[in-house]
Parts: structure tokens; sequence; C-alpha cells
């Protein structure tokens, strides 16, 4: 009899200890996802000796914070680390830190999507439609409706990010409504916008001349080169050569797009005003005001080089370009200042906004943890989330005005603070409202750039929506199109006369037309009706 409870003792035991060996076990798994699709990665053992188990209390109250990488497809991107005191708030938060890799060039993510060697998270503006397929990347329809079900996304950013299986895989920043803008008349808009800024010592030598008009820019650039040989009259970024003056001739469209022609998308090659830009960017180069080798600059900090060494008059970038010039020609020791000038010197001048987004994050089929992501994203787009982002901590970097803005306690032409805190730039899930309103600074020359933007600025997300697809003909006629224009285009701004420029500038048209111009029209035509009604 005694044996026998021995043995019905050690049996109870025996259960007893391999129900708490299964419940550990099945306990370690958490990951939504580990064995779907291409994922290959396993959550970390509590058993792992290698793991670190010490946990970090987070906001909602979960010990564990989890490590998730994430691609930046942007090579030029400032942030490089999970670092600042924004991304150790947002840690602190949603229990997520990130391991960043910033990508080298445009060719990296098409190679990792092909090979299916993916992060956990995805941060890009191109190869959209490439990762949104369910194969490579998660339904943010379906995490939502599992893990966060009162994550509310209104139904338009839903709709211009919904693709043709129904589903949509990540919603772009930097998206507003027309009565989202309307709503809110201290969002200007971004650092995106083009402008140009002078310097104020030798404008001030000259008789502050007036600045009206295009034409008196123009005079005011053959002024400088005449009293003052050793400078440039104007240098341009490297990627902004265009956007300013476009503006100036009421080109709607930049570089690469389309727009509105009475009810019909075109191509911005065909707009009517085009052969005049060409014409005036030609004589500003044959004037002297420009310089050849700044159409073949090797980076982008050339031109900043330029003009805060003394070597320039003129500078075109962004509406922010006097502020952050500024602060390093202070930092070198240098006497004089920039200002900007108008952001209207024509009565055509016109900004269209077509953005439907910028940048999207994409939840890849290898993310160890789906949930604690979507979470994440939640958190961002919330409106402690969104301000946090974009503004920094309130109370340390920020106070809200009771008029709606932000009254920021720092410059935010101050990139070295700026970047050092991480402010801005984990917009992972943001708006173009809140990023415009942290552009909104009273007093400053970029808040006047952007408040003269904001005036002759309308608004056609609908154009936006017409974007070729990877691997389609659409997209081969682009490339080609594209790849075209940028060589041929400097052939024109460097003609040596006025009728060499026009012949160039014909050249390249028909060149267009043989690659498949219309054709490409046809199909934007065909997909600008089916979008328009997005937005009604």
């Amino acid at each position: 009899m005694r044996n026998q409870r021995t043995k019905m003792l050690v049996l109870s035991l025996s259960i007893i200890m391999m129900l708490t060996i299964l419940s550990a076990c099945s306990g370690g798994n958490s990951g939504e996802g580990s064995n779907k699709g291409n994922n290959t990665s396993t959550n970390v053992s509590a058993e792992d000796p290698d793991a670190d188990n010490s946990g970090t209390e987070t906001a909602d109250g979960n010990q564990d914070v989890e490590e998730l990488t994430l691609f930046i497809n942007h090579s030029w991107y400032p942030i490089k680390e999970w670092k600042g005191s924004v991304a150790d708030k947002i840690t602190e938060k949603t229990g997520v830190k990130l391991k960043v890799t910033v990508a080298t060039d445009d060719k990296q993510l098409p190679l990792m999507i092909a090979s299916g060697d993916l992060p956990d998270l995805i941060f890009t503006a191109s190869d959209i439609d490439r990762l949104s397929n369910s194969n490579i990347s998660y339904p943010w329809n379906e995490l939502v409706e599992k893990y966060a079900p009162n994550f509310e996304i209104d139904p338009t950013r839903i709709a211009i990010n919904t693709m043709e299986d129904g589903n949509f895989y990540t919603i772009r920043n930097a998206f507003a409504t027309k009565q989202e803008w309307e709503n809110n008349k201290y969002a200007l808009g971004n650092d995106g916008t083009p402008g140009i800024a002078v310097r104020e010592d030798i404008m001030k030598e000259l008789g502050n001349p007036e600045l009206k008009t295009l034409d008196d820019f123009v005079k005011l650039l053959g002024m400088v080169k005449e009293k003052h040989p050793e400078l440039v009259p104007l240098v341009m970024d490297k990627n902004w050569i265009e956007s300013y003056f476009m503006t100036q001739f009421g080109i709607e469209a930049g570089f690469g797009s389309w727009y509105e022609n009475e009810g019909k998308a075109e191509y911005y090659l065909k707009h009517p005003k085009m052969l005049e830009f060409f014409k005036f960017m030609n004589s500003l180069y044959r004037n002297g005001f420009i310089l050849a080798e700044n159409f073949a600059h090797a980076n982008d900090q050339i031109d900043d080089e330029y003009a805060v060494s003394g070597k320039a008059f003129a500078h075109s970038h962004t509406v922010s370009v006097a502020e952050r010039d500024n602060i390093s020609t202070k930092q070198n020791g240098a006497a004089y200042t920039f200002k900007m000038i108008p952001s209207s010197l024509s009565e055509e001048a016109v900004r269209v906004n077509t953005g439907v987004g910028w940048s999207g994050t994409f939840i890849t089929k290898n993310n160890k943890n789906p949930e604690k992501s979507i979470k994440l994203l939640q958190f961002l787009a919330s409106d402690e989330g969104k301000k946090l982002t974009m503004f920094g901590i309130e109370g340390e970097h920020w106070t809200w005005n009771e008029e709606g803005y932000p009254n920021l306690k720092y410059n935010t032409a101050d990139s070295d603070f700026v970047n050092s805190n991480g402010i801005k730039w984990w917009f992972l899930y943001s708006d173009a409202i809140v990023e415009g309103l942290w552009g909104y600074v009273p007093g400053t020359q970029t808040t006047q750039a952007l408040l003269e933007t904001k005036a002759i600025t309308t608004y056609k997300p609908e154009v936006g929506m017409i974007q070729v697809k990877a691997d389609s003909e659409e997209k081969t006629i682009k490339t080609k199109i594209d790849e075209m224009v940028t060589n041929e285009k400097v052939k024109i701004y460097l003609a040596k006369s006025d009728e060499e420029a026009v012949q160039r500038y014909e050249t390249m048209m028909k060149n267009a037309e043989k690659i498949g111009l219309q054709k490409l029209d046809d199909w934007a035509n065909k997909t600008y009706e089916e979008k328009q009604s997005l937005f009604k």
C-alpha cells in the first residue's frame, strides 16, 4: 500500500513538472508571424543564455523592450542611430527600440526585396507597389483588426494607400486633405519648398534695389556681376536647380510628374511654359549669373560652401536656406548675413500640392513582432506621438500656444540640435499638418517664406495618384524619358545661344515622343479619371 502511494506521488510530481515545462515553452514564443511567409526569425527564448532579460518598464506596463530592425531607404538621411531624447521617449512609451540601417544607394532595397533578406521594418518613398504584396509585407488592415482595433485611420488616407488586392500596407506621411489644410492656418508645409537667399550687406551696398518681379531679380544679378566680379551671382543646390524658377513661370508640376491641363493629365514636359522656362535658365548661364559646373556638383554641400565662405551672392535651395546659412556664417565668424527674397516674383507664380504622402513604413513578413510594430505605428499616429516626433518633448522642447501652434524653444534651422535630439526624423507615421506646424515660428524668415508660398498654393492630391507601377510598361517608358531629359536638359541650360537652346529643346521633345510620351499620357489620363472619385 505504501509502495502504491509512493508511486502515485511520483506520478503526480512528474505530471506537474511536465505541465510546467510545457507552459514555459509555450510562453517563450510570442511572435505572431514567426512561421509565416518569408519569416525565418525566431524569438529569443527565456532559456537563451545570451538574452538580455533585464526588461524595462514602459508606459503601457510592458516589461520587455523589443529591438526591431529598420531600413531607411533614403541614402541622404541625417540620422543613423536610434538615439536622442525623442527616440528614448518613443521607446519608453512603446517598448520598441530600433536598430537602424540607412541605404547606401537606390539599388539596395530592390536587391533586398528580390533576395527576401528583409528587416523588420522598411521606411521608403519608392518601391511602394513592390512592398505592397502580402507575400512580402503584412497588410496593415489585418494587423489593426487583430492587434490594434482602436487604431483609427481616416477613410481618405486608407483609400489613397489601398492597393488592388483591397489591402493597405502602409500609410504614407506628409499628407493632409484640402480641408485639413484650410482648417489649420498655422500649418505651412515643410522645408521641402524652394527659396532663394541673398547677402544683405551687398543688397545694402547696391541700395536695396526693388525685388517684386523676376526681371528685378535678373537685374540684381547683373548688378552684382558688375560690382563684384569675384562673386558667383547665383549658386544652386544640385537637387533644387529648377524648382524656384518653375514656380515663377506657373509650372505646377515638378520634373518627373504630371499636371492638370483643362481636366486632363499631361506629363510636365508638355507644359506650355516649359520652353520659356528653359530659355530663361539658359539666359542665366549665358549672362554669367550661374556656372556650368553647378550642374555637375558632386554633392549637395558644394553650394553651401560657396555661400558661407563668401564666394556667392545668392543661394538657391529651400525656404530655410537663409537661416541655415546664417548659422554657418556666424560659426565661421563672417560679418555678413543672408535674407530670403520673396517666394513669388510673378503674377503667374503657383505651387500645386499634389502630395498623397511621401514615405511609408512597411512591416515585413520577416518581422519578429508584428503586434509591437503596429502598436508602435499606432502611437506615432496619435496626437501625442505626432507632436513628440515633430516637436520634441513637451515642456522641455516646446509648449503649446492656445492659438494652435507650438512655441518651440529651439531654432529649427539648427540641424545639429535637431538631429542630435532626433526631432522630426522618426516620422514613420505622421501627417502634413503637424509637420507644417513645425515650420510655424513667428518672426523667422522661414515662416515668412512659407506664408508667402501657402498664399499661392492649391491642392490637387488626385494628380499625385498618377504613379507608375514597378515592372510596368509605363514605368519603362517614364524611366527612359526621365533619363533622356536628365542628359538633354543640361545641354539646353548650357546652350551658346537662344536659338541653340530652342533647337535642343525641340530635339528633346521629339526624343520623348519617340520613346512613348503620348502612350504614357494616355495611361495617365485613364488613371487620373479613376482616382478622382477618391477625393469627392
